[in-house]
Order: C-alpha cells, then sequence, then structure tokens
C-alpha cells in the first residue's frame, strides 16, 4: 500500500515537474535571442548563442492575417463573378484587397475559392503581370514591400499538372506612400 501511494506521488511530481519544464522550454524559446557571426572569409551564419563576437539581432515579428479573416468565402456576387471556372469550382476570385483599395506595403491577399481547393490544385499570384508567388495550396497569400502607387493582382488556379485553367478579374490596389 505504502509502495502504491509513493508511486502516485512520484507520478504526480513527474507531471509537474514535466509542466513546469515544458513552460520554462516555451518562456526560453519566446525570449531567444538570434547572433549573426561573420567569420575571416565573409560568411556568415545564424546562431542561438553569442560566439566569436556575434551581434545580436532584433528580428521583426511575422506577418498574420488580419482578425477579420475567417477563412470561408463570402458569398459570390453577380457583379464581382469572373466567368465559370473549370470543373470542380464554382467561384474563383480575389476576396480582399477589393478593387480600388488602398493597403500598406505589406497586405495579404485572399481569395474566394467554392468548392475548397483540391489537393492537387494550385494557385499562383501575379501582381503587374508578374509572377509574384509560385503555385502553392492557398487561398492567402502574403504581399510584401511593394512599392507605393497602383499594381494589379490576378491569381491563377493550377491543375495537378501545374497548367493554368482558370485566371481571376484583375483587382488594382493602390500603395499609398
Amino acid at each position: 500500500m505504502l509502495r502504491k501511494t509513493l508511486l502516485g506521488q512520484a507520478k504526480g511530481w513527474g507531471i509537474g515537474l514535466g509542466l513546469i519544464l515544458a513552460a520554462w522550454v516555451d518562456i526560453s524559446a519566446a525570449s531567444s535571442t538570434v547572433y549573426r557571426v561573420v567569420d575571416e572569409r565573409g560568411n556568415v551564419t545564424f546562431s542561438d548563442s553569442p560566439r566569436d563576437g556575434g551581434e545580436a539581432l532584433e528580428l521583426a515579428p511575422l506577418p498574420g492575417l488580419p482578425r477579420d479573416y475567417a477563412g470561408e468565402p463570402e458569398e459570390p456576387t453577380a457583379s464581382t463573378s469572373p466567368g465559370q471556372p473549370f470543373m470542380p469550382y464554382d467561384h474563383f476570385q480575389i476576396r480582399s484587397p477589393s478593387a480600388g483599395e488602398e493597403v500598406g506595403a505589406d497586405t495579404p491577399v485572399m481569395l474566394s475559392i467554392t468548392p475548397r481547393l483540391r489537393d492537387d490544385h494550385r494557385v499562383q499570384l501575379r501582381v503587374n503581370g508578374e509572377l509574384s508567388q509560385s503555385a502553392l495550396h492557398s487561398d492567402v497569400f502574403w504581399l510584401a514591400n511593394l512599392p507605393a502607387g497602383r499594381h494589379r493582382l490576378q491569381a491563377e488556379l493550377m491543375d495537378s499538372q501545374g497548367r493554368q485553367q482558370h485566371r481571376t478579374n484583375a483587382v488594382t490596389i493602390v500603395v499609398a506612400d
């Protein structure tokens, strides 16, 4: 009986210690610093320890999606329909930003695809006719460092062989100075 009680207490302590250790690892990972080290030949490496006079770097946070992005497409409207997409899609268009919208130099581009994108299909994004982001299995893209001015966005739907099957209507946005 005493042995069972001691084993039960040891398991409880082990779980508690494990939770404390996990929290400590999580906190230390969040507060870790990255160091940039340049060797005598000019080679640059990055490390989590300050060796050989490494320079501590402050990393910018990764961009996130807007709070109002729910991941569900809005209902299509007749005025914004991009035409008849190839089967099996009923709807394929740029959901956000909207035409004429003023955005910052870094902005998400969210698509509306109904039904959801098949596993073997991809989407690529073009900015001003040039390929901006290669084909991904995603309905959200992130544009970064766009210069000020007007930009034309279009998404292309690619089939399993990498062939373009459909293109959204162009959406022109304005990047503020």
